[in-house]
């Protein structure tokens, strides 16, 4: 699959881009081999390419999870065994191809070209056109049934409410084809080698890739990238791709802790001990061998590597824990020190873990970066308080590392957060701790802290509840669903905290807390985090995390925060994120996903929004709480968007060969869920240029991306989801409404088309669903087939956001494809059933270079991508 995707894509880019590597991670379950390497930062978090079971009975679609915009790298591919293993190439076409498919919608973020909720439309030919690029592909619109061994073939029909074809009707393209594009349509025909350029570009079908990339060809889209920007096309074919083969092995883990001098104000150190302490407690997994070095001025090990079998090991590093804060910051003294203990113990620095907290700068901390870089050790940090060293933020970058920032503000559960998120990349998800609850509050005149956390059955196992204080122990009342109350919790007085573990599997429903201080300005907070209850049942997880690390103001800022159960995602929940400034300041965003502003898709699981709430220039943390009810939260069923096209069946001289039916899950068939709450840390960013003087408003209205027109009579009925003051947020003054015969010069110049009249259109809040009606009136075009309508909004500042996607109603009442109204039971070869679909093409303009990918394995195999390996000029991934 892999090599015949390098040669295909290699000729698809004018021979910029190949696969020049590619690394399998394989499962610690499989058998041992002598082949096998030790993996260095490849993990599945990271991977390009899994391989795994199907979220639906039968849904063998590979597809990329892609919801950031246009341009932008997607998340990964997901293939399945089933799929691999060759077993769908009837439907899908060669798996090589394929994943060249997949590969433009993960590395380049181009979208398909065809469109499963709108395959048809109705073109300036006055014809019902099939969705595809390019349009000289040629195929047969039909509705094709088989029952009892005997299919049906019949044309189309109308219906009367669309104006196009019903909803069985299916495009069957021509085995044999002379078109070359597109790869982004059907890139499973013999003859397509393309991406669509400009010039073979179908602008006028409602294609993903026109809705989301501004009517852009893909070509167009590739051709912007940086990908392509710093390569040139090669001489020479360039070799196979090398591969290596990895298999995962035990977690080797050193915490490196800062016990400086300033490690004693702002009672960082007590912090420290507390997060360390729920970690080692808590969060690393069974099987691991962890150590731990603490360092001011010059380094010191607390613990050799001890290996985690019970608790009696944790217990051992706890009391390990520093202090004492003195002395100096040597940042690269504590790294050093932590490779000298995983070396001591003949492990390789491949693949292992270091675990930094520092408070500091430390000016010869850069001294050691390349040093750390060819270690093959991973460099996770976590930056406590606005001075922390900004030289390991790179060295975590190149290691593959994650970042974590926590501010001074205790309340807001910063270290504890970060700690808690860090487990292992590689583990079983059955086995990996699910934060529940992080909450804190600074108990002034009320000294009550009360609250609830849901525990759904997808877990319930090892929960365990974790109390802190900043000044006193507090009365702690604890109560199960069933109203039991829960006693027996562990108190350290000496690391103020107080925690405990539910035996056995938690009681499924409501647990409800209450918490009382004992003395003024008291600083409380709660964790909870609990395991699978059942590890053939996958939990609901959350994923969190900012479209970049580095900002410039004004730029906004993009947060995603993705809630599903395994593969499949989870709609209706109320999630909020949390971001906490330099200074300790919070803002609370609801995150949406409604398929409007900085929402890409609609119901795809994904909630997003806009931050621009920027206060100071430094750094930012994330943090986002997710609550699922049993009248709202439900599992979707429907197959993902950015895959690959379903292919139904092929026309064979005139005569259709269909493939098996697809298992077709109901789109609007879903699970309905119980309670329950996650929390999740999305690590950090870093604003810059953030003025010190008063400034204007910088924020135009969010682009409107969902605008949907719809004939009655001689009206049309506008609808679209309203935009805010600042892009998704407050609200807009005005709409300015216009129309055209002509969709490019609506689009090009947009202030020269025909304005509508919205004297009575009062625009509501953000996210409010818009809805207008007018009477078009003349269009002035001659010619003109369709109505083409599109939208901007102006804000109180007078700031007017970019034009809105193109909605179109069709002037005519299109005709259907010649051919008798009836049926025919198995069409002879000698017939010719080709009732005119006439696709126009893609052919695209492409340049050759290398690729270098990394693939892993577990149950399921993937193929990975090096964490920011983008960064590093070469001719190839």
């Amino acid at each position: 699959m892999v090599n015949a995707a390098s040669t295909y894509m290699f000729e698809a880019t004018e021979k910029r881009f190949f696969f020049k590597t590619v690394s399998v991670l394989i499962p610690e379950t499989w058998k041992g081999n002598p082949q096998y390497r030790r993996p260095k930062h490849e993990s599945y978090k990271h991977a390009d390419v899994i391989v795994a079971p199907p979220a639906l009975p039968g849904g063998d679609a590979p597809y990329t999870r892609q919801f950031t915009e246009c341009g932008e790298r997607a998340e990964y591919i997901h293939f399945t065994p089933d799929f691999v293993l060759g077993r769908k190439q009837n439907e899908y076409g060669p798996s090589g191809r394929l994943l060249v498919h997949e590969w433009a919608h993960l590395r380049w973020g181009v979208f398909d070209e065809y469109n499963e909720d709108r395959p048809f439309y109705s073109g300036k030919s006055k014809t019902i056109e099939a969705t595809r690029c390019s349009t000289g592909m040629s195929g047969t619109n039909s509705v094709y049934k088989c029952q009892g061994g005997s299919c049906i073939t019949r044309r189309c029909r109308i219906d009367s409410t669309t104006k196009l074809y019903e909803k069985d009707c299916q495009f069957f393209p021509d085995k044999v084809q002379t078109e070359k594009a597109s790869i982004m349509f059907m890139q499973s025909v013999d003859s397509v080698s393309d991406f669509c350029n400009e010039k073979t570009h179908n602008q006028e079908a409602p294609s993903l890739q026109n809705l989301k990339c501004n009517y852009r060809s893909t070509w167009e889209v590739i051709r912007a990238s940086e990908d392509f920007n710093r390569t040139v096309p090669m001489k020479t074919s360039p070799t196979s791709p090398a591969f290596s083969l990895l298999r995962i092995s035990e977690r080797i883990v050193c915490l490196v802790l800062d016990k400086s001098g300033s490690m004693g104000g702002s009672n960082r150190l007590s912090r420290m001990n507390q997060a360390a302490k729920h970690f080692l407690l808590q969060t690393v997994e069974n099987g691991s061998w962890v150590g731990m070095v603490q360092f001011d001025s010059g380094a010191n090990i607390n613990s050799e590597l001890i290996r985690i079998r019970s608790n009696s090991e944790r217990d051992t590093l706890v009391k390990n824990l520093p202090t004492q804060a003195k002395g100096g910051t040597s940042i690269c003294s504590g790294i050093k020190t932590a490779f000298q203990v995983i070396e001591k113990k003949n492990f390789q620095l491949d693949g292992s873990e270091i675990m930094l907290l520092t408070d500091g700068e430390d000016n010869k901390a850069s001294a050691c970066i390349g040093d750390v870089e060819k270690s093959g050790a991973v460099i996770h940090f976590i930056a406590l308080g606005p001075s922390a060293d900004q030289a390991v933020i790179q060295m975590s970058d190149v290691t593959g590392g994650n970042h974590f920032y926590a501010s001074d503000n205790a309340e807001n559960n910063g270290l504890i957060d970060a700690f808690g998120a860090l487990t292992s990349e590689n583990a079983d998800p059955s086995q990996k701790p699910i934060q529940l609850e992080s909450k804190g509050l600074t108990l002034q005149n009320d000294v009550w802290m009360n609250g609830t956390v849901a525990i759904d059955s997808t877990i319930g196992k090892n929960t365990f509840f974790l109390i802190t204080w900043s000044g006193q122990p507090p009365s702690i009342s604890l109560w199960a669903p069933n109203g039991t109350s829960i006693k027996g919790f562990t108190e350290d007085t000496a690391s103020k905290m107080a925690y405990l573990t539910i035996p056995g599997n938690a009681q499924v429903g409501t647990w409800t807390y209450s918490l009382r201080a004992k003395t003024t300005s008291e600083i409380l907070t709660i964790t909870v985090t609990s395991q699978a209850a059942n590890s053939a049942v996958l939990p609901i997880t959350v994923n969190a995390k900012m479209n970049k690390d580095t900002n410039s103001f004004p730029s906004p800022m993009i947060v995603y925060a993705e809630v599903q159960q395994g593969y499949a995602p989870i709609l209706g929940v109320n999630v909020t994120a949390v971001i906490e400034s330099n200074s300790g300041k919070t803002e609370i965003l609801e995150l949406l996903d409604n398929g409007a502003g900085a929402d890409v898709l609609k119901d795809d699981g994904v909630y997003s929004r806009y931050f621009t709430g920027f206060s100071e220039n430094g750094r930012y943390n994330l943090k986002v709480r997710a609550h699922g009810g049993a009248n709202s939260a439900r599992r979707s069923l429907k197959y993902p968007l950015s895959r690959a096209a379903y292919i139904p069946g092929w026309v064979v001289n005139g005569e259709i060969e269909g493939n098996p039916p697809r298992p077709e899950a109901d789109k609007n068939t879903q699970t309905i869920l119980e309670n329950f709450s996650r929390t999740a840390s999305g690590g950090a960013f870093v604003v810059s240029g953030f003025p010190n003087t008063p400034f204007t408003d910088p924020y135009p209205p969010s682009q409107i991306t969902d605008l949907d027109a719809t004939p009655e009579g001689e009206e049309i009925t506008l609808t679209w989801t309203a935009p805010g003051e600042d892009f998704d947020v407050g609200n807009v003054q005005r709409y300015i409404i216009r129309i055209s015969g002509n969709m490019i010069d609506l689009r090009d110049n947009f202030d020269d088309a025909l304005q509508v009249n919205t004297t009575d259109l009062l625009p509501k809040e953000a996210n409010s669903k818009e809805t207008f009606t007018f009477k078009p009136g003349n269009i002035p075009e001659e010619n003109a087939t369709h109505i083409f309508i599109a939208i901007q909004s102006v804000d109180k500042s007078n700031l007017i956001s970019k034009v809105s996607n193109i909605a179109q109603v069709a002037l005519f009442i299109p005709q259907a494809d010649l051919g008798p109204d009836q049926s025919h039971p198995n069409p002879s070869p000698e017939k010719n059933y080709n009732f005119g679909v006439n696709i126009s093409i893609l052919v695209l303009s492409v340049v050759g270079s290398a690729i270098l990918v990394t693939i892993i394995l577990s149950t399921t195999i993937c193929i990975l991508k090096k964490k920011n390996s983008s960064s590093r000029p070469r001719t190839g991934f």
